[in-house]
């Protein structure tokens, strides 16, 4: 078995607790926060010197996490949350949710925003996308039956 597990999905971001705060909201628990730096990470990641703050995100079911990391050191090098859907690279995250209004009536309060419209896909699932903290494109699907 060549591999095990998806371990985490790694987004960066410049509001740690802001983006802590908004996944929280939306369910997603708190699992750590670190600050991470030295010689061997700069060798991991190719950076050289890094310093760079994390919070690691985990879903309520233990399988799934988030890896949210702030940069202080090297400052950031792009930028592609404003991307749109059909962009090249990292899209999205997309969540399972038990109730999509509720989790959208929650999340603007945290400032997400709907990118089109909430729809329903062939009566089994409801969907939407939203921007979230930042620009950051979440999908969210609620099962529908």
């Amino acid at each position: 078995m060549p591999v095990k597990r998806m371990d985490n999905m790694g987004i960066v971001v410049d509001d740690l607790d802001a983006t802590v705060d908004f996944f929280l909201e939306l369910g997603l628990e708190l699992e750590g926060r670190a600050t991470i730096e030295g010689e061997w990470a700069g060798r991991v990641t190719g950076l050289g010197d890094q310093h760079v703050e994390v919070a690691m995100m985990r879903t309520p079911d233990g399988h799934s996490r988030l890896e949210l990391s702030r940069f202080i050191r090297p400052r950031v090098a792009a930028d592609h949350r404003n991307a749109p859907v059909n962009a090249l690279g990292y899209l999205r995250a997309m969540f399972a949710v038990d109730d999509i209004d509720d989790t959208l009536e929650r999340l603007r309060g945290r400032g997400a925003e709907l990118v089109g419209e909430l729809v329903d896909y062939k009566d089994v699932y409801r969907l939407c996308y939203i921007r979230g903290p930042e620009g950051l494109l979440i999908g969210l699907a609620q099962e529908l039956g």
